[in-house]
């Protein structure tokens, strides 16, 4: 059995950071090792404990989860950070994805999609609440055209990337090589404009049809 996942939350409010302990404590392959009320707490916790995912919240004082987003994946680069915010921060929330976080989830998901999203980003995911997706890249303004030239297959490589999916387990749904689909995802960032997950993820929610 694989060690379970190692996760730090960052939260100001006690009642937020004893309810996601709670809700931890009932998934197996998910283990919190450590909680922290600021983003300088978190940068402790993060060098002692070495967590494999940061649960990050932004409106903190002392300093706010931005600015220890972008100090932790500059000196923990394995060490992946979900933005875990409220709706009405989106552009604090455009902030932290820019410094480095992978993800991001809102506080009133379901506590499922929480944990998925811990699990997505551990493994190489880029989840993004579609509830704000589109609020993001208006801020944005994406890079990328409203009409790539995708293929037919790249864009169901860039639908499963949206849905926070790492290239290992995209190529197990589509029954191709994990080298095939990196090379639709350099070709569909090529295609897009864009740099990384995240950004093709946004893009993704914006401009691909629903089905």
């Amino acid at each position: 059995m694989s060690s379970p996942i190692r996760v730090v939350v960052v939260d100001d409010h006690v009642i937020v950071r004893n309810g996601l302990a709670q809700l931890l404590a009932t998934v197996d392959d998910v283990e919190l090792v450590g909680s922290a009320a600021d983003g300088r707490e978190a940068l402790t916790l993060v060098e002692q404990l070495l967590p494999n995912v940061v649960l990050m919240d932004l409106s903190m004082p002392e300093m706010d989860g931005v600015e220890a987003t972008g100090l932790i994946t500059q000196e923990y680069p394995d060490v992946r950070v979900v933005v875990l915010s409220s709706f009405s921060e989106h552009q604090r929330v455009l902030s932290a994805l820019e410094a480095g976080a992978r993800g991001y989830v809102l506080k009133h998901a379901d506590p499922e999609q929480i944990i998925q999203a811990i699990r997505a980003v551990h493994v190489g995911g880029a989840p993004i609440d579609p509830q704000v997706a589109r609020v993001l890249l208006d801020v944005r303004r994406s890079p990328g055209v409203a009409k790539a030239a995708l293929t037919e297959r790249e864009e169901e490589v860039l639908r499963l990337v949206q849905a926070g999916m790492a290239n290992k387990q995209i190529a197990r749904e589509l029954g191709i090589s994990e080298r095939t689909v990196k090379a639709h995802l350099t070709k569909t960032f090529q295609a897009l404009g864009v740099s990384d997950r995240t950004q093709a993820a946004l893009w993704a929610a914006e401009h691909l049809p629903r089905q």
